[in-house]
């Protein structure tokens, strides 16, 4: 299965603060907040939602095809990529941007406050997906994940028109974009992934009811951190598949890129869509308890003990047995 992967490329500047945003909100003024956080931790990662979803993709021993777009001080993070399986020949540098970047801050309470620059990510627009295509031998999956606005658009066009199947990952550009602009990241998804919050904007933003949206997906898979996910098609029943337990939270940064990497990882090898949220939620559980979005090793017998532990044996042994790291 050859998926394409869609979306920005990053550096992440990780902060912790050691207190409570809320605490330093005062009821009355929050319509003229000036705070300045001292944090007492910096980690500065690689990152980027394309990225993240490609780096666990090919953590689980594929080789995904990732597009965006990026800056000439890509170098060292395109060699990172390319060890760990990502194809990253249909990259655009370009020649007077640089690199995007995300700097969030989160406090004691795994709350997060963030900025992204978007930088060279603005040229993703650029990008035509037939030619990625002809490069490889075709697509059989394009992800739309969080990009430059108009790229995603582009990008989902181009779908439609080109027959790729498309998976709708609107995400945190679901803050800034216009309804109009959603309904088409959406309409004609086989996939939709969003979080709890993430579906009331969507919901808001197009005005379309739970029922239109699924009217228009062929699934809708919702993530609802500790509480698990729910899978949705239309005429099916719901499947809901709880967390993995963690051993301890240390950055919630990239658990929902994590997860989109294990379910696609799981629709590659044709699993259900229950085995394939059971793998997304696996490895979202590793990358919550490590620092950084990438900085994870994943280990075989550790996995699979891991979904034993959380969904029996039985889905520990079909996953395990399409496992290649």
């Amino acid at each position: 299965m050859r998926i394409a992967v869609t979306g920005s490329i990053a550096t992440d500047h990780l902060m912790v603060f050691p207190g409570k945003f809320s605490e330093q909100l005062v009821e009355g003024q929050l319509d003229k907040v000036s705070l300045s956080f001292l944090v007492d931790q910096l980690d500065i990662r690689r990152g980027g939602v394309a990225a993240n979803i490609a780096f666990g993709l090919g953590a689980l021993g594929m080789s995904p095809i990732l597009v965006g777009a990026v800056g000439d001080d890509f170098d060292d993070y395109r060699s990172w990529l390319d060890r760990h399986g990502v194809d990253t020949k249909s990259v655009h540098v370009s020649g007077t941007r640089h690199t995007a970047r995300f700097l969030c801050t989160t406090d004691d309470a795994q709350n997060q406050i963030a900025s992204f620059y978007a930088g060279a990510m603005t040229e993703a627009r650029d990008i035509e997906l037939q030619a990625v295509a002809d490069r490889t031998g075709g697509l059989d999956l394009v992800v739309v994940a969080p990009n430059d606005p108009d790229a995603m658009v582009r990008h989902t066009e181009e779908c439609r028109q080109r027959g790729f199947a498309f998976a709708a990952d609107p995400s945190q550009q679901l803050a800034r974009m216009g309804g109009a602009d959603v309904r088409l990241l959406v309409d004609g998804a086989a996939y939709l992934f969003t979080n709890e919050y993430e579906t009331s904007l969507l919901l808001r933003s197009t005005g379309w009811t739970e029922d239109e949206v699924m009217d228009r997906v062929g699934c809708w898979v919702k993530t609802h951190g500790a509480d698990g996910v729910r899978i949705s098609a239309k005429g099916r029943e719901t499947i809901e598949v709880p967390a993995v337990p963690v051993r301890s939270e240390v950055d919630p940064t990239g658990i929902g890129d994590a997860f989109r990497a294990g379910f696609l990882w799981g629709l590659h090898w044709k699993l259900s869509p229950e085995r394939a949220a059971q793998a997304g939620c696996t490895l979202a559980a590793i990358v919550l308890e490590t620092v950084g979005t990438q900085e994870y090793q994943l280990d075989r017998a550790d996995f699979s003990d891991r979904v034993a532990r959380a969904y029996g044996n039985d889905a520990a042994a079909e996953i395990e047995s399409k496992l290649r790291v």
